[in-house]
């Protein structure tokens, strides 16, 4: 597996927090390195940015290239538990146990300021994540994120693959099922989304969000941002405004 790691200066005096990204559908590691403009705001505000590939590569399974929303780039931050899926695709236990360690361990970051955030499936990742692990993560943020992967096609591909066919089991990874079963009481949830996302009413819904933080009582800023699409040109106008958002809830934990 494959990861980039931002260090800002201030990491070469003391631990600074953490935050990691997680890319969408059919990017690797160097979509955001490259295209999301991060790294002079994180130099500013002492953050180190982790971004892991999207998917395993090199375990040639056979059909895992044969399209652009499942195998190989669309991992899902799931485990699979399906074979042969279940032999290497297991991004979720991936991201918050190995990388984190591997992190750590390595560079000089702060595992109790640590944040997420994503884009697209990345979005439905950190948002997943985060609401599983809330001890761990103390801030999460998304762009034009999948909200409920059980209830979109993306999604109910993409589960059905990795996990079988019992959709009791999908609520585990899916964002809106997980604030209605455990809610979250760390910093509000920030949420952007282009108003003409292609994928806006098909994919990702982020209305189904909407009503499941009303219902638990969870706060969600939900910024829908007239005009914008899903590209990274999206990504890289407001990834400041995420940047400090994540700078401050971090700097309070």
């Amino acid at each position: 597996m494959r990861f980039g790691v931002f260090l800002p200066p201030q990491a070469q005096a003391h631990a600074v927090p953490v935050l990691y990204w997680l890319s969408g559908l059919t990017c690797t590691e160097e979509n955001f390195i490259v295209k999301a403009g991060a790294q002079r705001v994180a130099a500013e505000l002492g953050l180190a940015i982790v971004v892991p590939d999207t998917s395993p590569r090199g375990l040639k399974i056979p059909g895992e290239d044969a399209s652009y929303d499942f195998g190989l780039g669309a991992g899902f931050y799931v485990d699979a538990t399906q074979a042969p899926w279940s032999r290497g695709y297991r991004m979720y236990s991936y991201v918050t146990k190995e990388l984190s360690r591997l992190v750590e361990s390595t560079f000089a970051v702060d595992p109790a300021r640590t944040g997420i955030f994503g884009h697209s499936m990345g979005g439905h990742g950190a948002l997943t994540i985060a609401l599983k692990n809330p001890a761990y993560y103390k801030s999460v943020s998304a762009f034009a994120p999948i909200c409920s992967a059980m209830r979109c096609p993306w999604g109910e591909k993409a589960l059905t693959g990795y996990l079988g066919a019992d959709r009791a089991l999908w609520r585990d990874y899916d964002a809106a099922a997980l604030i209605e079963s455990r809610g979250w009481k760390g910093p509000a949830l920030l949420v952007d989304q282009g108003t003409d996302d292609q994928f806006l009413q098909s994919q990702l819904k982020p209305e189904l969000l909407e009503e499941a933080c009303r219902r638990a009582g969870v706060s969600l800023d939900l910024r829908l941002q007239a005009g914008y699409d899903h590209s990274y040109f999206f990504i890289s106008t407001f990834i400041e405004d995420h940047l400090r958002f994540h700078a401050r809830n971090l700097e309070r934990s």
